[in-house]
């Protein structure tokens, strides 16, 4: 006969234990709200999954403000703008001047162990190794989900609030009834060929390189590691590419009359990014609410990503704050549609800047053309320079 499973109860139960599930779940604790974690990955998984960041300056206060820790202030590589090549020619755009703003780049594994670290030093309940296998009653006020730990324990977790955070393959996001829901998506034709490098920055800021070649964006990670991409085929075998041929690839999308070059070093990470837009509305159903690339996903090209995970964090905690203060569900009901603005705004300036930057597949002479002409509007006109700059280092938190 098989055992019942052991019975959990908390307030909000969060699926899915990345940098979204835990900055919610550090600032409910902060204002006293139970919540229980539970991840599918263990912690060393996530630790050592190299993923670039970009974070809006908004993103770095919730760090530092709410109390996870100050690392990213002192490990950060703080950026004060970027650097569009075209026709071979660098075009800086200075953030600070345009928009009084900056970026920082710091690795999403990083930001995973600052927040994992501060929800150890507060004894919150997190959960790794954990398959959530059914997700039940969430028309309900006690919506629950079942999960098995690693050691084949079952449990359900009762709640008053589940929320999925579980990433772009989201099982929470799978069991919304589908005929209530409405997916928007887009496959893009081409990938990113990403690396890590022990080499030292080859430009002070980011260099986001369109060329008759492909793509390329020249970024860092530190002084002596730094990641790079270029445009590759989605179906694109790293294994195929040698160090030099990588060197070579990249080096032809940044030629230019200025002899502009990569300074290079032994490449100890290659990978192939897909490129997705995804929505998914709403963002919610019953007391069941999706954050982060559990409701969509963005081209890594406009650096949205996390930053758009933590804005519909701010947005939610803001709304269980008040549900769980004053019993009132209005700002609950109200999520979706005030995250899916932000969402859709951000969707809309990373395709613009994917289809700017990247070289048409197929070799559309027109499209390669008016891509340029697009590059050269922007950086000739101040207000042009002004609304990237604003898009880029991110609109205020609703």
């Amino acid at each position: 006969m098989a055992k019942s499973p052991h019975i959990l109860k908390t307030k909000v139960g969060i699926i899915g234990g990345g940098p979204a599930g835990l900055m919610l779940s550090h600032l409910l604790a902060k204002t006293g709200i139970e919540n229980i974690v539970v991840e599918m990955r263990d912690h060393e998984t996530i630790r050592n999954t190299h993923r670039a960041g970009i974070l809006e300056a908004q993103a770095v206060s919730m760090l530092t403000d709410s109390g996870v820790d100050s690392r990213v202030l002192t490990d950060g590589d703080e950026h004060a703008g970027i650097d569009l090549r075209f026709n071979g020619e660098s075009h800086p755009l200075d953030f600070r001047e345009l928009v009084d703003a900056t970026v920082t780049l710091y690795a999403q594994n990083e930001v995973f162990v600052d927040l994992s670290a501060a929800r150890q030093r507060d004894q919150g309940d997190v959960r790794y190794g954990c398959e959530v296998t059914e997700i039940l009653d969430m028309d309900t006020s006690t919506p629950k989900f079942r999960f098995t730990d690693a050691q084949g324990n079952q449990f359900e977790v009762h709640a008053d609030v589940i929320v999925g955070a579980d990433g772009s393959r989201s099982f929470a996001r799978r069991q919304m009834p589908q005929t209530l829901c409405q997916d928007f998506k887009v496959t893009y034709p081409f990938a990113w060929f990403g690396i890590l490098t022990e080499a030292p920055k080859s430009a002070p800021e980011l260099i986001y390189a369109n060329s008759p070649h492909g793509f390329a964006l020249i970024s860092q990670r530190s002084e002596n590691v730094q990641r790079m991409y270029f445009q590759c085929d989605p179906n694109e075998d790293v294994n195929a590419w040698s160090d030099d041929r990588i060197w070579a690839e990249l080096q032809q999308r940044v030629d230019g009359p200025d002899n502009f070059q990569l300074k290079t070093g032994p490449i100890f990470d290659k990978t192939v990014l897909g490129f997705r837009s995804f929505v998914r509305e709403p963002l919610s159903h019953g007391r069941m609410f999706l954050i982060g690339d559990a409701g969509h996903t963005v081209p890594p090209t406009g650096a949205k990503g996390l930053n758009l995970a933590f804005a519909d964090v701010k947005v939610l905690f803001e709304a269980l704050d008040s549900f769980f203060s004053t019993g009132s569900d209005k700002l609950l009901e109200g999520y979706s549609d005030l995250a899916l603005k932000r969402v859709w705004k951000a969707q809309n300036f990373s395709y613009w800047m994917t289809s700017m930057l990247h070289t048409p597949v197929g070799g559309d002479p027109f499209m390669a053309k008016r891509a340029l002409g697009e590059l050269e509007t922007v950086t000739s006109s101040r207000f042009g320079q002004q609304y990237l700059a604003e898009s880029y280092t991110g609109w205020p938190h609703a």
